[in-house]
């Protein structure tokens, strides 16, 4: 029993920094590409932290913050993937990840 608890443990340290990498990899994205518009609130850009701005969007879903995060949103001054079309889908997501943490 007491193998199983520390087994048990052992898991949630791994969660633990798992879950610390994907923020880190969020945060280095949104510098790269997320911060020029998410920080001044360029073009209408929900500012990161803002909770009120945030609050609708969160209500969408995460499936659409992906989205709109991947595909740009037509209308508005969000482009695909932020105008780097280098990054990757999972890249995106991390970023969008990070931002909707910092509006909680």
């Amino acid at each position: 029993m007491k193998a199983f608890y520390i087994g048990l443990l052992g898991v949630a340290s791994l969660l633990a920094a798992g879950n610390a990498a994907a923020q880190a990899k969020g945060d280095d994205v949104y510098k790269k590409a997320c911060a020029v518009c998410h920080d001044q609130g360029i073009a209408g850009a929900p500012k990161l932290g803002d909770k009120a701005a945030w609050a609708p969007r969160i209500k969408q879903g995460m499936d659409a913050l992906y989205m709109v995060g991947i595909k740009g949103k037509p209308g508005t001054g969000m482009v695909a993937k932020g105008g780097n079309a280098s990054l990757s889908d999972a890249d995106v997501k991390a970023a969008v990840d990070f931002m909707v943490a910092k509006a909680k």
